[in-house]
């Protein structure tokens, strides 16, 4: 951790300009750019750091990068599982009901709860077209808000569009769940504000809401729907949220140590691929998300290493990722390799791409979870420290 080498960096929340780098990646390439399978390396990157704030504690992206329009992704069945557990909690909640007005502020990963509200009878506007008279008694965050460069103006543009008693309900990956598990890979060019429950209610009451209930999901370590509204206090379950999250520090420079550590141990997954290589079995990937790119950079892996990275999405097929020459192929294509052994990037989908893949492990093969805390399923194989 070190204070801010970058002169006149500025709080992307509250104007703020003391802070200190919390999270350093080095040089990284965007993870949207994903170059064609032929096309030369190396690929443009630049430096990927994690500031936080001494104002407010927003957790966020130092410098801007250039990013390019992202290649979308199949949503995942976990994914949408949690979407319709989250829709329908929020139904339960008397804030879905037919006749409402409801506004959304999507993701650029793709992905959508209009559908399940309009299904509910919601009326859907257009959030740039919402007037004084049709504001929206809902307007829903799908992990659209760490994608905007000024957060404080993306929140008010968010509060602005609430009606008179409206409420706002933010679907995002909390700070306290990148620290706790040591999620470093969390950080990407282009994600620009990493909140946790603590700096997000503060910001909140600036402009005039305040967090009410947050409701945890087990989706990628752990993830939060937070619904807030004017002069609202936060519930005992949320209480308790609120001081696990302050319980990791998330707001002071402390509570990073444990993620530089754990960016910096990437050396196990590479010294892991090596002895796999040395032992005669072929390692292939599944899962070319946005996380999976600064595990792949930083750990240096090549297709010398990783033979292949699988995913559905026909967009990201027959494109490599960024800053490696490991190609990204079809999981028909994956499966074809006969791999021995298949990193898993997005643990959430042991479940899923198992069933939709059983040639794997009918070829002998071995699916391998990585994260803080694999799950071994047997005959899966997992890894741990990386």
């Amino acid at each position: 951790m070190t204070d801010d080498p970058t002169p006149g960096t500025r709080c992307r929340a509250c104007g703020g300009a003391a802070g200190t780098v919390v999270l350093d990646l080095d040089e990284q390439p965007p993870w949207d750019r994903m170059p064609a399978r032929d096309a030369p390396l190396p690929d443009p990157a630049a430096p990927l750091r994690m500031w936080l704030c001494a104002g407010c504690g927003l957790a966020q992206l130092q410098t801007d990068a250039a990013v390019a329009e992202e290649l979308h992704g199949v949503e995942p069945r976990a994914m949408a599982d949690q979407s319709d557990r989250s829709v329908g909690r929020l139904a339960r909640a008397g804030l879905v009901r037919p006749g409402g007005r409801v506004a959304e502020f999507g993701s650029p990963h793709g992905g959508s709860w209009l559908p399940r509200l309009t299904g509910r009878g919601m009326t859907a506007l257009d959030t740039d077209a919402v007037s004084a008279a049709g504001r929206a008694d809902l307007v829903v965050d799908f992990y659209g808000l760490l994608h905007e460069p000024d957060q404080a103006d993306a929140l008010a543009r968010r509060v602005a569009l609430l009606a008179p008693g409206g409420t706002l309900a933010l679907q995002l990956l909390p700070l306290g769940t990148v620290l706790r598990d040591g999620q470093w890979f969390d950080l990407r060019h282009g994600h620009y504000g990493y909140w946790s429950l603590p700096a997000l209610d503060t910001a909140l009451r600036r402009h005039g809401l305040g967090v009410h209930r947050a409701w945890w999901y087990p989706l990628s370590g752990g993830t939060v729907l937070v619904t807030a509204r004017a002069g609202a206090e936060p519930d005992a379950g949320t209480r308790r949220l609120l001081d696990e999250e302050r319980a990791l520090a998330v707001t002071e420079p402390s509570g990073f140590a444990r993620l530089q550590a754990a960016a910096d141990d990437t050396h196990l997954l590479r010294d892991w691929l090596v002895a796999e290589r040395a032992a005669g079995r072929t390692v292939a990937a599944y899962g070319a998300a946005s996380r999976a790119v600064p595990l792949v950079c930083r750990a240096g892996l090549d297709a010398s290493l990783l033979a292949a990275v699988g995913d559905a999405s026909p967009a990201k097929q027959g494109h490599r990722m960024p800053g490696s020459d490991v190609p990204v192929v079809s999981p028909g294509e994956l499966a074809g390799l006969r791999p021995d052994r298949v990193l898993l990037f997005l643990p959430e989908l042991l479940d899923e791409v198992r069933a939709a893949l059983p040639e794997v492990e009918a070829a002998g093969g071995r699916w391998v979870v990585l994260g803080p805390g694999p799950r071994a399923v047997e005959p899966v194989h997992a890894l741990s420290g990386c």
